[in-house]
């Protein structure tokens, strides 16, 4: 009995994909996203991913099935884009309804042989989109990530900081720049002010004294905040101006014309992309 269903859900599954080949060449479905590979997501991996996606979860796969290379526009070469059929084993996030059987595109490296690899039963994190008018079908919005408990707890942390009421917004770019001079010598005040995706405001602050290492911090509010900290590490926060903020300040954005105010505010600027450290990802 076994082996007799096993022949029949074979074919079901070549008629599924080449049904799916003729559906997504009309909805422009055909991109697919590369396997994530070693080493893990990072957190910024995670946060860029479960901003784009309506969909997160986690799935493991039933089958799999090659897309011929004349259907798969884009293919990287020494990879196999393939058609998979997955469960859902857990729902971490959705905007949209998703039932149990799923159906996505996925670029796999090939094995040494030149072969596709065998991804049955295995488990991935996947974030995703709806396709339109086909109920199951994702469009994925970056790599499956190997499912651990380690990158699983990551996604978890993530969108639960997302979807926290006080999760901070976007930054889009420095909009106002001004560094004054205190009374003793060495002592000084600069305040950036941010764009966001939201139009909240948001504005960073570098106080330094003579004799005492620089203070700065960030305020989520129109009150500029001497007493503001940094933003913790591996946040939302952190996230939102290390991950986004330019990596130099707009020449248009100085509110002062003197030499010297502006020297101070990059140098103050630069101490604060120093103290939020690199933005890794490893995602691409």
């Amino acid at each position: 009995m076994a082996v007799s269903e096993r022949a029949r859900a074979v074919p079901s599954l070549r008629t599924l994909l080449a049904a799916f080949a003729l559906a997504s060449a009309a909805t422009g479905w055909a991109q697919a996203q590369p396997v994530a590979a070693a080493p893990g997501a990072t957190f910024a991996d995670m946060a860029d991913l479960a901003e784009r996606a309506t969909i997160v979860a986690l799935v493991e796969v039933r089958d799999q099935a090659v897309v011929e290379p004349e259907r798969a526009p884009g293919l990287a070469a020494g990879h196999a884009r393939l058609y998979i059929e997955a469960r859902t084993a857990a729902l971490l996030a959705s905007r949209a309804p998703l039932g149990e059987s799923l159906t996505y595109l996925a670029d796999v490296p090939l094995t040494a042989k030149g072969k596709a690899p065998k991804l049955k039963k295995q488990r991935f994190l996947v974030f995703a989109d709806p396709v339109p008018g086909r109920p199951g079908a994702l469009q994925l919005v970056g790599p499956p990530i190997p499912a651990t408990p380690g990158s699983e707890q990551l996604a978890r942390t993530v969108i639960a900081a997302f979807a926290s009421p006080d999760a901070r917004p976007g930054i889009t770019g420095v909009r106002d720049v001004m560094s004054v001079p205190g009374n003793l010598v060495g002592e000084s005040e600069t305040q950036l002010f941010l764009d966001t995706a939201t139009g909240e405001p948001v504005s960073l602050t570098v106080v330094r004294r003579p004799g005492m290492e620089p203070q700065w911090g960030v305020s989520w509010s129109e009150i500029v905040d001497q007493s503001a900290r940094p933003p913790a590490p591996e946040t939302v926060e952190w996230y939102r101006l290390a991950c986004f903020l330019p990596a130099q300040l707009p020449a248009d954005a100085f509110l002062q014309r003197d030499s010297a105010s502006r020297r101070r505010a990059e140098a103050d600027y630069a101490f604060i992309r120093e103290q939020l450290g690199e933005c890794p990802r490893t995602l691409g």
